[in-house]
């Protein structure tokens, strides 16, 4: 028997929480930037990678190219090293990064392993061991784009955390 408290079939598969999770909170995080002036979106901070703008973009970034890694494709050119990025462009691009990320996750069992190169070494990690940690770096940045935030005077934060995804979904 379901909770009255949960939709019809809510997610319990710790992987589809997890990246169900990632998506909604990191476009909560980006709704209440699209609020802000473009100079406050963009104004620089002593943490983090340094400006709302550069977080997302960087959690942009580490999706995409955890998911060329799972998809053993080559690697896309960086957001990070390229032009700044309007937050309705941030969202589309979230948006597709987190239904390729998904469809990845999916396409192979989790005990499966790749192998990344950087900095001339090679390191090797279960799938599931980066699309945990995929998760957790989103939600490492978004606490910090969330303090950016605070910082600007935004005094109604958005909701992030995994029990409050819960309850927006009943």
């Amino acid at each position: 028997m379901s909770s009255p408290n949960l939709p019809h079939n809510p997610p319990h598969n710790p992987i589809d929480i997890l990246l169900d999770h990632n998506l909604w909170a990191t476009r909560q995080v980006l709704d209440a930037c699209a609020a802000l002036s473009p100079e406050q979106f963009h104004r620089r901070f002593e943490m983090g990678v340094g400006s709302l703008h550069d977080t997302a973009r960087h959690i942009l970034g580490a999706m995409r190219v955890w998911t060329d890694l799972l998809a053993g494709r080559a690697y896309r050119p960086r957001l990070e090293d390229g032009p700044q990025l309007a937050i309705s462009e941030l969202i589309a691009l979230l948006d597709d990064a987190a239904a390729d990320l998904k469809r990845h996750a999916h396409a192979h069992p989790l005990d499966g392993t790749v192998t990344r190169e950087r900095g001339g070494r090679s390191y090797t990690f279960t799938r599931g061991a980066v699309l945990t940690h995929v998760a957790t770096h989103g939600m490492h940045h978004r606490a910090q784009m969330l303090n950016m935030l605070r910082h600007l005077g935004v005094s109604v934060l958005p909701q992030s955390s995994v029990v409050e995804w819960c309850r927006a979904l009943s």
